[in-house]
Order: structure tokens, then sequence, then C-alpha cells
């Protein structure tokens, strides 16, 4: 009987130890949009690296077999004004230095991925990658420059608007509150083209996810590279404007474009109930607090939110893995099967039940081969298809 080199003894004995780990992670699981609280890396709530209370963090990607992430950059829309511009940069460039923080704090972890090549690089390494994207180009203060002071930070997607229209494009959730009009057609102003050509030039995908349906036919006619919706759900299965109709969805694929679907209950299911009911708790948590209005990077961590928010989950149950694949499955057969990713939407109102965090991750994995996509169906959507869009905006990149 031969000695088995260790090498080979170490493999065995993972196989076995873990054998779903083996036979069903995909080759990389990328989550596309991930949101961060503010003061995010400075309480220790809210630190990555500890036992936090945020949806995504090191041990929870560890867990659940997520390799990779986009943290996000989001500011709240506000007004198209020089102090409105102002402080939606200073929000801006706090989230950078967070989730700097988190990378300086964590190196053996986690580490900032500007390329594709560089996902694969951690991953094969045993670390975990951050990518960045932003929400809302609002948060470039109007001036093309910040464009590109945000690649050089990292930031590999620009998500042109948000609620609200802005200086980009008009939302397809317009704000009576900011003085938009309930119905748009107009699409891209003369910055938000801007916007897309120099994204194009420096080797940023451009996201059309919050975006109006004009917003993204100008994006589509514009755009030289292939775009994304970095969250985005099927409109045909669920009337919600921010959903996408099936003739975006088929056109985003023949640009060579990924719609990476998101696990967002209220675009996966309408219950106006629990819109109500949300809305009255919103409102509660937020006197209780001794504010105005409710601001969900505020208030969502709040005990009182917290409790209100399980209480509401039991009357108004949240979509299912079922609502949820059978919307990969519809954009799948709309775009094709090259054109579908997944997004959680974790920690900025992701979530559903069977993927409540990044430890489920893998769970999301089984509910879509329980529904008949193959392995290499899998690793398209969890990664490969994004990756190859991603490259192929990189190629098209002319800015040195």
């Amino acid at each position: 009987m031969h000695a088995m080199p260790s090498r080979a003894l170490l493999a065995l004995a993972l196989v076995f130890a873990c054998p779903a780990l083996a036979a069903q992670d995909p080759p990389i699981a990328i989550d596309t949009h991930v949101d961060i609280p503010l003061n995010y890396m400075r309480e220790p709530r809210f630190d990555a690296g500890g036992h936090s209370v945020l949806q995504v963090d090191l041990d929870k990607m560890r867990q659940g077999g997520l390799d990779a992430a986009f943290f996000i950059i989001y500011v709240e829309q506000g007004p198209l004004t020089d102090k409105g511009y102002a402080r939606a940069m200073a929000q801006a460039a706090r989230k950078y230095d967070d989730i700097d923080l988190m990378l300086k704090r964590y190196p053996a972890r986690i580490r900032l991925a500007r390329t594709p090549d560089e996902v694969m690089a951690n991953k094969a390494a045993g670390r975990l990658s951050a990518m960045i994207g932003i929400e809302n180009g609002y948060s470039l203060g109007h001036r093309i420059n910040n464009l590109d002071a945000a690649f050089e930070r990292g930031a590999r997607y620009i998500g042109l608007t948000h609620v609200g229209n802005n200086d980009l494009c008009s939302s397809s959730m317009p704000t009576a509150d900011l003085g938009d009009p309930p119905i748009t057609d107009t699409g891209l102003t003369d910055f938000g083209r801007e916007v897309v050509k120099r994204a194009n030039r420096l080797g940023i995908m451009v996201d059309i996810s919050h975006s109006s349906d004009a917003c993204v036919r100008d994006v589509l006619a514009l755009s030289t590279a292939p775009i994304i919706a970095s969250h985005s759900a099927a409109h045909a299965l669920v009337n919600h404007p921010r959903n996408l109709p099936d003739d975006l969805l088929r056109a985003i694929g023949a640009k060579g474009g990924v719609v990476q679907v998101v696990a967002y209950k209220g675009f996966l299911k309408l219950d106006p109930g629990r819109e109500l009911a949300e809305k009255a708790l919103q409102a509660q948590v937020a006197r209780q607090a001794g504010d105005k209005r409710y601001d969900s990077e505020k208030h969502d961590y709040l005990p009182a939110y917290i409790a209100g928010m399980k209480a509401i989950d039991v009357r108004f149950p949240l979509p299912t893995l079922e609502d949820y694949v059978a919307h990969i499955r519809h954009v799948a057969d709309v775009a094709g099967i090259d054109h579908v990713g997944i997004a959680s939407d974790f920690d900025g109102g992701g979530g559903i039940d069977g993927w409540a965090d990044a430890t489920q991750t893998r769970q999301v994995t089984e509910a879509l081969r329980k529904h008949g996509f193959s392995d290499a169906d899998i690793a398209k959507l969890w990664g490969g298809n994004l990756l190859r869009m991603w490259r192929a905006v990189d190629d098209k990149a002319t800015a040195p």
C-alpha cells in the first residue's frame, strides 16, 4: 500500500469534511450590490470584521460562500444646488474612507479588486474581494472630473440616479418633494451624456438600475460598451416602476450587458398592506428618535425598527427564493442566460425568505439547481457573466 501524498490527503479531507462546498460552489460568487451604513467600520456593531449587525460582513461572507461584493457609495437625492451637491460629495467621500478602513484593518482577509483578474487572484489566494459601485451620480456634484477621482478610488460602476430625478437623468421613481413631475419621458441630460461617455473611456460600467425607461434607452443608444443593471427585477412579473420591461431586458442583453436580479421584497412581490405597515413604522421610529422624517441610514438599525420589522414579517411574509428564482428565470429567458446575474441589496433593504443575509448564499445556489439551472448556468449567474461584461468594458476603455 503506497502512502498518499500529503497534498492529496488534504484535498480528500476537505471533500469529505464539506461535500456541499466541493460539489456545489460556483467558481466565483459575486454580489453586485451591498450597501454600507453611516459610521461603517467606525462603530463596533458596523465593523465588518467583527460580530456585526450587518447582513454582509467578512465572517458571513465566508460562512455562506460569497467571494466578492460591490460595496456601494450611496447618497440620497437632494436639491440640485451648490449646497446639495456639496453635501452629497462629502457623504460620498466619507463612504470611500469607510471602505478604505475595512481594507486597511483586514488586509489578510479582503482586498480591493479593480479588475476581473484581481477578483480571481484574490479568490485563488483565499481572500475575499471588495469592489466599489456608485449609487446615484448626484454624488459627483455635477463635476465630470469627480468621475475620474471615483475611478482612482476604485469605483467600477456608476449608477446614474436613485429615487428622484437628478442632474444626469430621470428616475424610475420621481419625487414630488424635489419638484419632479409624476411622469416623465425625459432621458439623459447633457451632463448625463457626458458622464456616460467619460465612463466608457475610463472603463467604468454604466448602471441603469433606478433609471427611467427613457433614460435606459438613451444609455443603450449612447454607450459604446455593454451596460449593467446592478440590482433590478422583471416588470413582466411584478408591475413596479423600478423593474425592467422585456424590451429593455432584450436590449441590454443584445448589447452584451448584464441584468443583476435583486433580492428586494418590493420588486419581487407586490404587497400594499406591507408597504403601508412599513411606512407607518418608519414614521413612528423617526418620531421616537426626534427626527422629522425617516432616514434609512440612521433608523434601520434602531431596536424599535428591527423589532417592528420582525412583527411586519409575521403579518406580511417576505418573498421567497421561489419568487426570486422566477425573476432570474424570466430574465434568462428574455435576455439570455449569458446576461443575468445576482444581487442582494443587503443592508439597503434587501433580504428575502431563504436569503436573509450572506450566510445563506448557498441556499440561492441550491434553489437555482432545484429549478433546473445547470452548474454551467449557475457559474454564469454567480459571476461569470459579470466578469465577462466587466472585461468587455475594460477592453473598450481608452483613457490612460
